[in-house]
């Protein structure tokens, strides 16, 4: 399994310079990654209804397990999908993402 070099900042960076679109290969790599966890724990981002805000949440052990929430809660997407950026890293690696 592809594991995240935690000293490529410079991806993480460029994840939040631009969380949507195309990204470098090495970034896509470490999204794909982050994305095709196991669903226990996966962290993900709900909303209710079209202009509500986002809301962060982590997945049951199996698909139709309930979601638990997390408490966390985001008006502007950009934000949200750094948070969850941020938490899949530091799952992923064991150290925290140090960039705000």
């Amino acid at each position: 399994m592809f594991e995240i070099d935690s000293s490529r900042l410079d991806l993480a960076q460029e994840f939040k310079r631009k969380p949507f679109g195309r990204h470098s290969a090495d970034l896509q790599r470490i999204l794909n990654r982050m994305r095709s966890e196991p669903f226990e724990g996966h962290y993900v981002l709900l909303r209710d209804g079209r202009f509500g805000p986002w809301k962060l949440a982590q997945l049951g052990r199996r698909p139709q397990d309930p979601m638990t929430l997390t408490g966390h809660i985001f008006d502007d997407r950009h934000q949200a999908e750094w948070a969850v950026f941020k938490l899949r890293w530091q799952r992923l690696t064991g150290q925290e993402l140090p960039l705000d």
